[in-house]
């Protein structure tokens, strides 16, 4: 039984009002029950995503879609612009899909370079660009609309942008930066359970879709297309998940968006005084530090391990140790989803209450 409360980097806290609409009876996927709460969902998503493109809902992870993508998008080679973890991941799935990959890579915490982006996408072997916009295993968000501006000199390059950390966190204007694929999940931001991906696609990476072949089914954005036309899925979808979607949804409209984008700042910035105040530092620069999450430096050389797993044991609050190889030279805290000033607040004093422990003497 979890008796904490989340501050990872996600899956994060699900309200008691999400988890009442989940609860909602089950439907037939091809009813016109289903059909009415698919449609109910599309207006707030495209409102959402700044698109006027379909917005899919897809039963898997966002790596599911993620893969979907390459699988139809590429012909010639993608280039994978990596900074962390997540965007690193981007190589092996592509070359799992027997497609050709180089990569733009730069050290965890840096962010993407859109001038070295320019010269690598001038050579013209590229068809596609794949980028994490919030990397979350080092806490840094790239430049999206500078990088967004260098794939409009390449129009023949299209753009996959994962914004699995950052959606609804800051503003991503999908079809004015020209975003082809913006795709996230719903275990971040939207604070749902996981198991919900959702993707909104360009017309022109429908047109180049259907001069690819081995797109597969499940992940096909032309049977996703087909489908949504009659505002189904094309297989059975997580439908609980859809009815926390739709509550969701409506619960950040009510908030208001830019509402909701300036407490997701101010609270980001609560948590980076904290750091000051106890003389840890960003692993990013400051100008690129993500807003949905944290990740500090472990420069006080403080034993994260221990701290970890006694913030969990005895004050029932979760954050995370680091990821892969930099677990334990940092530690991750988040402030997305439904967190206020009154949660991040008693988080960070149940913290003080117990760092010391496990500082150098």
């Amino acid at each position: 039984m979890i008796d904490y409360k989340l501050h990872i980097p996600g899956p994060v806290n699900v309200s008691s009002g999400a988890y009442q609409a989940l609860k909602t009876p089950v439907m037939g996927h091809r009813s016109p029950d289903f059909v009415d709460l698919y449609n109910k969902c599309q207006p707030l998503l495209q409102k959402l995503f700044q698109t006027e493109d379909p917005v899919f809902l897809c039963t898997s992870s966002a790596w599911g879609a993620m893969e979907g993508a390459v699988r139809n998008l590429t012909k010639k080679k993608t280039l994978c612009c990596t900074c962390g973890a997540f965007s690193d991941k981007w190589i092996d799935v592509v070359q799992r899909c027997d497609k050709e990959v180089d990569a733009l890579s730069v050290e965890w915490g840096k962010h993407i370079d859109p001038n070295a982006l320019d010269e690598k996408l001038s050579s013209g072997e590229y068809d596609l660009v794949t980028l994490v916009h919030n990397e979350t295993s080092c806490g840094m968000m790239n430049p999206l609309e500078d990088i967004m501006k260098v794939l409009a000199k390449y129009p023949d390059v299209l753009s996959v942008v994962d914004t699995v950390s950052s959606f609804s966190v800051v503003p991503i204007q999908k079809d004015l930066l020209g975003i082809d694929v913006l795709l996230t999940g719903s275990q971040k931001a939207l604070a749902l359970p996981p198991g919900l991906a959702l993707l909104s696609v360009s017309e022109r990476a429908f047109e180049r879709a259907k001069t690819i072949k081995g797109r597969g089914y499940y992940f096909d954005f032309l049977e996703f297309l087909k489908n949504h036309e009659k505002g189904m899925t094309p297989s059975t979808p997580v439908i609980p998940l859809i009815h926390g979607l739709l509550y969701t949804l409506e619960s950040i409209f009510e908030e208001g968006v830019e509402n909701r984008f300036q407490r997701h700042e101010q609270l980001n910035n609560q948590v980076h005084q904290w750091i000051d105040s106890k003389g840890f530092e960003l692993l990013p620069e400051k100008k690129f530090a993500s807003k949905s999450l944290s990740c500090v430096k472990n420069n006080l050389e403080m034993d994260v391990a221990g701290f970890v797993k006694a913030l969990r044991e005895e004050k029932k609050l979760a954050i995370d140790g680091g990821y892969g190889k930099i677990k334990g030279k940092t530690f991750r805290i988040s402030n997305m989803g439904n967190e206020d000033n009154q949660s991040i607040e008693f988080l960070l004093n149940q913290m003080d209450d117990i760092i010391h422990r496990f500082l150098p003497s």
